[in-house]
């Protein structure tokens, strides 16, 4: 991937990791004009979203401060951790989750 097209897509890829409105409006800004560096910063991000939503709510039930606080801090830090790659045009997947996410969600950008 050249450096033009990290530079033409790092708006959308950082869009992509506010809420999953954000993830949404980069998934459908990118259909027009493709770029790769987006579509991967897409894939991470639904997946977080994803994963959080689903985790949370078991969390949710819990009714235990520590583990919602670890919860918190936790996604919290992958999202930093996608944003930060997103702003320094680096392709960082998510540890452990990344090659899941990008192969789940395989079909996006195609």
């Amino acid at each position: 991937m050249n450096q033009n097209t990290i530079e033409e897509g790092k708006t959308l890829a950082l869009v992509a990791y506010l809420t999953l409105i954000g993830t949404l409006i980069a998934f459908f800004m990118n259909q027009e004009k493709r770029n790769t560096f987006t579509t991967f910063h897409t894939r991470q991000a639904l997946g977080l979203g994803l994963l959080y939503i689903a985790i949370g709510y078991i969390i949710s039930s819990l009714d235990s401060m520590m583990v919602s606080m670890s919860f918190w801090i936790f996604f919290s830090v992958l999202f930093l951790y996608g944003i930060f790659g997103a702003l320094t045009g680096k392709e960082n997947k998510i540890p452990i989750l990344g090659d899941f996410f990008q192969n789940l969600f395989k079909s996006i950008g195609q």
